[in-house]
């Protein structure tokens, strides 16, 4: 635990991306008038959840009114609310709702990361800044290698980014890389990779991603992580 606390205390604290840290600390001071009382984390946002993870999600990176004004990822947006619902509702979390940073929020055997850690413009992180924070996801990967079995990464912009981070944390990767696809799972050494389409309203509201399809790809992994 001590080992990921030092980790999430490191990722708080990069400053790499410059582009990244100028949008960030500026969505912080101009806020969105719904939130014009609260103070902004505007830092790059840490993963969340237990040190002895079963279950690790990887989505894409902290949303600009969401975690970048939270601190925790994927609290405080809609997205969020899609996603925490579905652990709720499978029996990963102790609550269908993520509001702040202290509201007692519990995910049980399942962590929660990204493979960008600053909001970006438009929700797009470039390339570079995507492999520059990878360093990142790597040493995540491996503290958490002990215990981890299964993996849902949310969308393909996650998928890219997290083949080669596993590769890097000691992972055999099947060449060609797979495709990402939403349902499909890929076995690698010891753990499951399962692909979903992303929680973001563009598929949540045009019925691409129901809530359904999220809970069975949860539900799917969690029973290889031996959580159900």
């Amino acid at each position: 635990m001590d080992a990921l606390a030092a980790l999430d205390r490191r990722i708080a604290d990069c400053g790499a991306c410059p582009r990244l840290v100028a949008w960030r600390e500026e969505v912080a001071r101009t806020k969105r008038a719904a939130f014009a009382g609260e103070t902004y984390w505007g830092r790059p946002v840490p993963g969340f959840g237990p040190a002895d993870a079963r279950l690790l999600i990887i989505g894409l990176a902290p949303a600009a009114h969401g975690g970048n004004r939270t601190g925790r990822m994927f609290t405080g947006d809609r997205s969020g609310d899609v996603l925490y619902r579905a652990l709720y509702d499978v029996g990963l979390a102790a609550q269908p709702d993520s509001v702040a940073a202290g509201d007692g929020l519990e995910l049980y055997g399942t962590r929660v990361t990204a493979p960008v850690h600053c909001a970006p413009p438009a929700n797009k992180p470039t390339p570079a800044e995507r492999d520059t924070c990878r360093p990142w996801l790597v040493r995540e990967l491996r503290l958490l290698c002990p215990t981890l079995r299964s993996v849902v990464v949310l969308g393909a912009f996650g998928w890219q980014a997290a083949l080669p981070a596993l590769a890097e944390a000691g992972w055999t990767v099947p060449r060609p890389r797979p495709a990402f696809a939403h349902g499909t799972r890929v076995p690698l050494d010891g753990l499951t990779l399962h692909g979903c389409f992303h929680v973001s309203q563009r598929n949540t509201f045009t019925g691409r991603l129901t809530p359904e399809m999220l809970r069975e790809v949860l539900r799917s992994a969690a029973r290889e992580a031996g959580l159900l």
